[in-house]
C-alpha cells in the first residue's frame, strides 16, 4: 500500500487464468521482469498449481523448466538461469525457526530470485518488500491469481505483468 494524499492505494492485480497456457504466460512475464532480490511468496491449496507456475517463472528467467520439481522433501532447490533461482517449499516445515535454520538471509537478500511455496507458513520471515501470489483453483485447468506488491520493488515488478 502507499499513501496518495488521504487515500491508501493497494498495489494488487487479479489475473484469471482460463488454461495452462494463460498460467504459462503470467509466469513467463514474471520471470522476464524479475530482477536481483526478487522474492515471490506463493500460497494456494495442494494442487493449485504453485510448482507449475514456478516452472513458467524459471523459463521466463531463461532457465530450464524441466529442472523444476516440487521441493517438498528437499525444502530448497536451486536452478541456473539469468539469475540464480532459489525454490523453497515450506509445507513440511514445523516452525519459522526451521525456515531460519536453512540460512535464508543469504539468498533472500542476494542477487538471485527466491520463489517460496506455502509462504504463508513462514510469513514473518519474509522481507518487507516481496510479491504475494495467491492461487485459487476455479476449474480443472483454470486458476485465479491474486498478486499483491508489498513494497516499491515488488510494485515495479507487478506493473510489468499482464493485466496491470
Amino acid at each position: 500500500m502507499s499513501r496518495d494524499g488521504n487515500h491508501i492505494r493497494v498495489h494488487s492485480l487479479q489475473f484469471d487464468s482460463l488454461s495452462e497456457n494463460d498460467t504459462q504466460r503470467l509466469g513467463l512475464a514474471l520471470g522476464r521482469a524479475a530482477s536481483p532480490e526478487t522474492v515471490v511468496a506463493l500460497c494456494g491449496e495442494m494442487g493449485s498449481g504453485k510448482t507449475r507456475f514456478v516452472r513458467a517463472v524459471v523459463e521466463g528467467l531463461e532457465g530450464s523448466p524441466t529442472d523444476v520439481s516440487s521441493p517438498t522433501f528437499v525444502l530448497l532447490q536451486q536452478y541456473s538461469a539469468r539469475l540464480l533461482v532459489h525454490h523453497v517449499d515450506a509445507y513440511r516445515l514445523t516452525s519459522e525457526t526451521d525456515f531460519l535454520d536453512l540460512g535464508p538471509e543469504e539468498w533472500l537478500t542476494g542477487p538471485g530470485v527466491v520463489l517460496i511455496e506455502w509462504a504463508d507458513r513462514i510469513s514473518n520471515c519474509l522481507p518487507e518488500d516481496h510479491l504475494d501470489v495467491s492461487i485459487t483453483s476455479t476449474g480443472e485447468t483454470s486458476r485465479r491469481f491474486a498478486l499483491t506488491a508489498t513494497g516499491p520493488k515488488s510494485r515495479g515488478l507487478l506493473d510489468q505483468l499482464p493485466g496491470s
